[in-house]
Order: structure tokens, then C-alpha cells, then sequence
């Protein structure tokens, strides 16, 4: 069990109706110290906690670390910003100002080797998860506690909460997971096996600016005055021996191996009550996890609630506030507020417009579901509601932008919700191939809709890929509509066989009106916006369609392999097809 460090001093005061203790010290099982800052009421009277633990640095304010997001998001939602002073603001944690007058204690703790807790950061890594467990079990044991404790917060503070859960700390009592993977391989590391750049730039940006130990350049905590990531000043040889090489690391591993294995969720041990929110334009990172975690976790008590906007502000707004803390009242207090009768799916659909209605569903996928094949025929290219009657192909260069495959103009309104998938026929002039599948939306007058995505806002309706030899699929996992790959090894094609490829679509969500048309693009790199880009401060490239979530190293698309012909072949014998859940009109 963890201590308190024991006569370890810190700082404590009373200020904006709340108990704020700045910098405990929380000694770990190896005697390294990591420290936290903890808001609770004035009172003494012991309340349930909502902890985070992670590296984006307890002391550097979303203002000042991430000016771009916070103007976006105090201006698009003005309420993420009133009712506080926003003096307590961090990147995607909870606001202690919201949750402290409402009887919780709130616990931000700096993962190991980031802000002011020393030691050695390596990302999502075993040693981390144990860290986090007994922090868990370090708030469950104070005497301001109530002994439950309850994990919020988004993306990275989500992903590791599907990891803690699946140790069981018995303190944990329930998890709101806010747009986080849960697969450390195939929900952002390597899609469909072809090997993300995101991680590898997330940590030179995010993580490594804010590493411990970087003295005067980490900035000053304005609310202590305090250096943001710890008293010592490392040198440069210093502080890269105390950090893993991440994008190495992964590098190091392209297949679903130990490595990712012990980085991602434990599915049959995660029992605890869980609220899983995911971002429908999050096809990078910010979705697959949330629908996999309810799907798959052994909990009971499991709900799923899907939306759109950016990524960081409905965390923030009136509508996910009242949505976290009726959860957590439920589980950390035992309030008789209903939640239970809440439907399990609990679902935004989204329309062109870039409106949502909110409605209510028992189960994922949506039980009304009309699964629907439209067959792709290289003739047109089209996609047609029945099997072309001659074979055909269309082939393009490996690495290029692909073929198109569109229906005619849709003759009534559709709505598509849920997962989707596509049973493909390629062959390839060499050993290999990269599937990038973009399912797409165009106006009558060929305007495409496009959405604000989880970080891109030219995000467009799903997405999808595979490479060619990790076809082999998983006979107990997978469904006709999720697909599931076992990424284990490499099965080389034999340039110009003909090979059935089942590739995974993510999940997604819209209310197609009359008169539109949908098409399937399979392309053989990532999908670009022939729009303007955009940026953020805290990503390395601008944002072209895809946000940072880009499969671009040569090193993972070798010359020889990657840069040859690509086929799609069609009709006939090799019906390739796309499948739509399309929801019947009420």
C-alpha cells in the first residue's frame, strides 16, 4: 500500500469554498514519489473522490498549455468557461470548481516522470498501471475519503482508466472513460496494422515539454508559484535517459504482441460500473475504444453514450457535467436518481446540418438494425444494391488516391448508425498492400459533408484500413460487421493472386437526406480535404482530414512493398461489397 510519504510537507489552504492541498506526496511501492494536488470541501465530513493520473502536468493551466483549444472552446461553448473562475483548469481533467460544492473531493496526481513526480515515463507501460492502482488505493484510504473512488477525464486520462480497471483496485467503484482507446495496438498504434506516426509526435509535443526535470522551460505553477515539472533541472542527457523511446518502442513491435497486450484493456476483469463516451468523429483514437469498451467489458452496470463536436469541449459544457456527475452520484453516493432506467445506448444522431437529436437505445449495434450490402462495380465505379453481373477491376497506384465507388442519388432519407465493414477482392503487383477505406457523403450540388471531428475539422464520415497481409481473421471475435484481426504475423500475397480481405469500419453515425449520394473511396494512402487545413498548438502537423492520425513513415511503407499497383476486383465471383447499418425511420 502506498504512504504518504510520510513527514513530506505540502502546501494547503482554503480558497473558492474548497480545501486545496498542492504537491502530496504519494510513495509508490519502489520508493519513487509522485505528487498530487487534491480539492475537497471545506469540510471534514469524508466524500467520494474523482481522480485522474497522468502526464500533461497538474500545474500548467489549459489556458496556457493549449491556447489554440481553450479560445475554441470558450467561444463555441460558453459554458464550459462560467459558473468558475477557470483558475483550476487543466487539459482534459475534471474542473474541481464544478464537482467540490457537490460533495466530491477531486485527486489530479502527475504520472510518473511528468510534472513534479520523478522517475522514468514510459507511456501506458505496466509500471504506470500499478502507479495508478495504488493511487487509487491511496484515496480510497484517507480519512476525507468515503473509500470510493471514481476515474473521469479525457484521451489519455480515459485510456488508462480501461487499463486500472482491469486490475480491480478495491477501491475503484466506477469509470467514465471521455473518448479514450483501450487497444493500445489496433485503436491508435497500428490501424489495421499500418503503423500510425501519432504516438511518436504526441510525445515530442504533449509529454516530453513537460517532462520532469526540465526546469524554467516547463513554466511556473501561477497558483503556487511552484517550477510545473519539479525543482531539479536535468540535463538534456539526463532527461532523455529517464524517458522510454515511445515511437521506437512501437516501432519495435508490429504485431499485437506482450508489448501492446500488457498496454491494453483486460476485458473479463473490468466489473466496475462504466459510463463509455465516444466522439464520432474520433476515428484516430477517440472511438473505436468507447464502443469496444461496452461492448466487451464484463460490467454489469455499462452504458455508452456517443457524440460529436471537437474533442475536448463537451467534456466541459452543462450537458457532460450533469451527464459524469449523475453517473458518479449513482455509483460514488448511492443517489436513487434513476440512471438505472436510462437506456443502455444512449446515442446523438447526427444530421448534415451538423445538429444532433439526442435518442435513447437498448443495445450496440442498434437492435433495429437493416444491415445492408451495396455491391462495388468497377464499370461505373458504383455501388449498387445487388451484385454486378460481369467481373471487373479497377486498379490504381498503391500509394495513391485510389478509386471511387458512389450510389446514385439516394431516393428517400437514410440513416446509417453503427458499425460498418467491407468485404474487398484485391490483388497486389507486389508482396504487400494498405487498404485506406473513406466512406464519404456528397450533396446534390457534389459538396461533400464533412464534419468538426474529435481534432480535425474537416473530418468525414468513417474510416478504415488494412494491410493486405494481416488479412487472417479472428473465427471467434469477428462478425460480419466488425471484423477482427488477430495482427500476429505477416502472410506475404503472391503478386496478382486475387485475396478476400475483411476490413473493420468504424463505427459512425448520420441522417443522409433525399437526393444525396454515399460512396466508398479506397485509396492506398490517408484521406486529405481538397479544403483549407487548419491547426492546433499542440500537434506537430496541420490537420488535413485526418487530424494528427497519419500513416505516413517510409519506414513502416517500405519501397518495393507499398509503391506498386493495387487492383479491386469486382462482380461475379468476387462480389466485394460494402455494409451499411442503416436504421429503419420511425
Amino acid at each position: 500500500m502506498p504512504d504518504d510519504g510520510g513527514t513530506q510537507p505540502f502546501r494547503t489552504e482554503i480558497t473558492a469554498g474548497m480545501r486545496v492541498e498542492w504537491d502530496v506526496p504519494i510513495t509508490m511501492d519502489d520508493g519513487v514519489v509522485l505528487r498530487a494536488d487534491v480539492f475537497r470541501p471545506v469540510t471534514d465530513a469524508p466524500v467520494p473522490v474523482i481522480m485522474t493520473y497522468g502526464p500533461y502536468a497538474k500545474g500548467l493551466p489549459f489556458e496556457r498549455g493549449y491556447p489554440s483549444a481553450w479560445e475554441a472552446m470558450a467561444r463555441d461553448h460558453p459554458d464550459t468557461v462560467a459558473g468558475t473562475s477557470n483558475t483550476y483548469q487543466n487539459w482534459e481533467v475534471v474542473d474541481p470548481e464544478k464537482w467540490v460544492p457537490h460533495g466530491y473531493a477531486c485527486v489530479r496526481v502527475d504520472s510518473r516522470g511528468t510534472g513534479r513526480s520523478p522517475g522514468r515515463v514510459d507511456p501506458f507501460s505496466p509500471r504506470e498501471t500499478q502507479d495508478f492502482h495504488d493511487c487509487v488505493e491511496w484515496a480510497g484510504t484517507r480519512d476525507w475519503s468515503s473509500g470510493r473512488v471514481g476515474l473521469n477525464g479525457i484521451s489519455y486520462y480515459a485510456i488508462n482508466q480501461w487499463q486500472v480497471a482491469s486490475r480491480r483496485p478495491p477501491h475503484l467503484a466506477a469509470i467514465c472513460p471521455w473518448e479514450g482507446a483501450s487497444d493500445f495496438y489496433r485503436d491508435g498504434s497500428y490501424q489495421g496494422g499500418i503503423r500510425s506516426t501519432f504516438w511518436e509526435h504526441w510525445y515530442d509535443m504533449q509529454v516530453k515539454t513537460v517532462q520532469y526535470g526540465v526546469g524554467e522551460t516547463g513554466g511556473r505553477n501561477p497558483n503556487t508559484g511552484q517550477l510545473i515539472c519539479g525543482d531539479e533541472a536535468l540535463t538534456p542527457a539526463e532527461l532523455a535517459a529517464n524517458r522510454t523511446d515511445l515511437g521506437a518502442d512501437i516501432a519495435a513491435h508490429p504485431f499485437y504482441d506482450a508489448y501492446h497486450r500488457e498496454r491494453s484493456a483486460d476485458w473479463d476483469a473490468i466489473d466496475v460500473p462504466v459510463l463509455s463516451c465516444g466522439n464520432w468523429g474520433g476515428q484516430g483514437l477517440h472511438l473505436r475504444g468507447n464502443v469496444e469498451g461496452f461492448v466487451r467489458a464484463a460490467s454489469r452496470a455499462k452504458w455508452l453514450e456517443m457524440h460529436g463536436h471537437a474533442h475536448w469541449p463537451l467534456f466541459y459544457t452543462d450537458y457532460g457535467v450533469d451527464l459524469q456527475r449523475r453517473f458518479f452520484d449513482r455509483y460514488l453516493k448511492d443517489e436513487a436518481n434513476g440512471w438505472e432506467d436510462r437506456p443502455a445506448v444512449q446515442l446523438q444522431i447526427r444530421h448534415v446540418d451538423a445538429t444532433f437529436t439526442p435518442r435513447g437505445e437498448d443495445a450496440w449495434p442498434l437492435p433495429s438494425t437493416r444491415w445492408t450490402k451495396l455491391y462495388l462495380d468497377a464499370a461505373g465505379p458504383s455501388l449498387l444494391t445487388e451484385g454486378a453481373a460481369s467481373d471487373g477491376t479497377a486498379g490504381f497506384a498503391a500509394l495513391g488516391d485510389g478509386v471511387e465507388f458512389s450510389t446514385p442519388p439516394l431516393t428517400e432519407q437514410t440513416e446509417i448508425t453503427g458499425p460498418l465493414a467491407a468485404k474487398l477482392f484485391v490483388s497486389s503487383s507486389t508482396t504487400d498492400a494498405d487498404l485506406f477505406l473513406v466512406v464519404r457523403v456528397f450533396s446534390p450540388d457534389d459538396e461533400e459533408v464533412v464534419f468538426q471531428g474529435a481534432l480535425d475539422p474537416h473530418t468525414p464520415i468513417a474510416q478504415g484500413w488494412l494491410r493486405a497481409s494481416h488479412r487472417r481473421l479472428d473465427p471467434v471475435l469477428s462478425t460480419a460487421h466488425r471484423p477482427y484481426h488477430p495482427h500476429e504475423a505477416a502472410e506475404p500475397l503472391e503478386p496478382g493472386t486475387v485475396y478476400e480481405l475483411d476490413i473493420e469500419i468504424l463505427p459512425t453515425c448520420l441522417v443522409v437526406p433525399a437526393g444525396y449520394r454515399i460512396a466508398l473511396q479506397v485509396r492506398g494512402k490517408d484521406y486529405v480535404h481538397p479544403g483549407p487545413s487548419a491547426r492546433l498548438s499542440n500537434l506537430k502537423n496541420d490537420l488535413t482530414g485526418c487530424g494528427p492520425f497519419l500513416h505516413n513513415d517510409d519506414r513502416d511503407r517500405m519501397a518495393g512493398t507499398y509503391d506498386g499497383h493495387t487492383t479491386v476486383h469486382t462482380g461475379g465471383a468476387h462480389a466485394s461489397y460494402l455494409l451499411l447499418p442503416v436504421i429503419p425511420e420511425r
